[in-house]
């Protein structure tokens, strides 16, 4: 690697390197900061701050590494996990007595990082309160991860190779962080498929680290943010990371010749969320930073209820306004007002973004006299 490649490689690859450690923040460097980058390689380096603000962003520095994906090459999480943080559930953890009796719903494995591992939990009440049997497969958890780390886990510790290698998930949940194309979701992709043809992939689009920021960012700095300022953000991290995705995804369903992986809109739902907080007409809900519980941006009850009804709407097809308040909000204020625009917004961000696969709604619960078991009543892309 030339000396020049190896400062710009510092410049782009050390502030993403500490997001992608998640909860390991790498040291500052000795130079003197500006925006959280040495501001010498900023000033030899220009072209990277492409508004010019003597700062570097996230959408700037993904769309640089974009640009130049041989930079990739040089983190250290494209070379796999190996195991390392590896936290597994074995298949029917989750499941409850309580589907006991119920239609049988589509068996899901929950493969993630910090960000959706959550919905192992909260998906098997929300699913058997609707009357759907939640048919768990198992999670496996990585926290600050690309889909690729949790390929590159060894065989003898992959849940998730295991699970889809005996034919035994229907539905596979994945997360890819920050750098994108990743290779892990194709890779999940076709191995599931060639035990389940019906196979279908769920990949979150999540919500921005930070909101963006590779500088310094605190979680009160959220607060700050107006509904103009949301919609720019929104547009700015869908330009380079969500359209990205989309990318690869359509990519990959031409490559095995059908809609089999779909993008669940998670991150839209947060920002209308957040909107609303901005707005003040969030029951419950008095700024924005009470949606997360640290400066990365880990969901606070509330937003995480969300981030697992888009996933409800998703698997199931279905909507999830009705369902009844979870345990997680029930001693909050304003919980009943609060849970219903949580589902309404969920539900709203599926059935409006043609590739999550949800292409027509059913009546919500509350509409209805029995739940809608998961096989009737839904149409969904196939």
């Amino acid at each position: 690697m030339t000396p020049t490649r190896t400062l710009l490689a510092a410049l782009l690859l050390a502030p993403l390197a500490a997001l992608l450690a998640e909860d390991k923040p790498a040291p500052a460097p000795a130079a003197k900061r500006s925006g959280g980058v040495p501001a010498g390689l900023l000033k030899l380096f220009p072209d990277a701050d492409t508004n010019k603000d003597g700062k570097l962003s996230m959408q700037e520095a993904l769309g640089y590494l974009d640009a130049h994906p041989e930079l990739k090459d040089f983190l250290p999480q494209r070379k796999g996990a190996k195991g390392k943080g590896l936290r597994v559930t074995e298949p029917g953890a989750k499941s409850t007595p309580a589907s006991a009796g119920l239609p049988a719903g589509p068996r899901v494995f929950v493969c993630s990082h910090s960000f959706m591992i959550f919905t192992g939990q909260q998906l098997p009440p929300m699913a058997e309160a609707a009357g759907i049997a939640y048919r768990d497969a198992g999670t496996q958890m990585i926290g600050g991860s690309r889909t690729l780390q949790h390929w590159n886990v060894p065989d003898d510790r992959n849940l998730a190779k295991k699970a889809l290698r005996e034919g035994a998930v229907d539905v596979l949940l994945l997360s890819p962080y920050l750098l994108l194309p990743d290779e892990g979701i194709d890779h999940f992709t076709k191995l599931g498929l060639e035990k389940n043809p019906n196979l279908h992939v769920h990949v979150q689009a999540s919500w921005p680290s930070r909101d963006g920021n590779l500088g310094p960012f605190k979680n009160e700095t959220r607060d700050k943010a107006t509904v103009a300022d949301l919609k720019a953000m929104r547009d700015g991290y869908e330009t380079a990371w969500l359209k990205p995705l989309e990318k690869q995804v359509t990519a990959l369903n031409a490559n095995v010749g059908k809609s089999a992986v779909r993008i669940v809109p998670v991150s839209r739902a947060v920002f209308a969320l957040r909107e609303r907080v901005a707005q003040g007409t969030a029951p419950g809900i008095a700024k924005q930073s009470d949606l997360f519980r640290d400066d990365l941006g880990h969901p606070q009850p509330p937003l995480a209820a969300l981030v697992a009804y888009c996933h409800f709407a998703a698997v199931y097809g279905r909507s999830p306004v009705g369902l009844p308040v979870p345990p997680t909000l029930k001693n909050l204020p304003n919980a009943g007002a609060m849970n219903r625009l949580l589902q309404e917004l969920a539900w709203q961000a599926v059935i409006s973004y043609p590739l999550s696969g949800v292409r027509a709604a059913v009546p919500a619960l509350s509409e209805t006299t029995l739940p809608v078991p998961a096989d009737k009543g839904n149409k969904t892309n196939d």
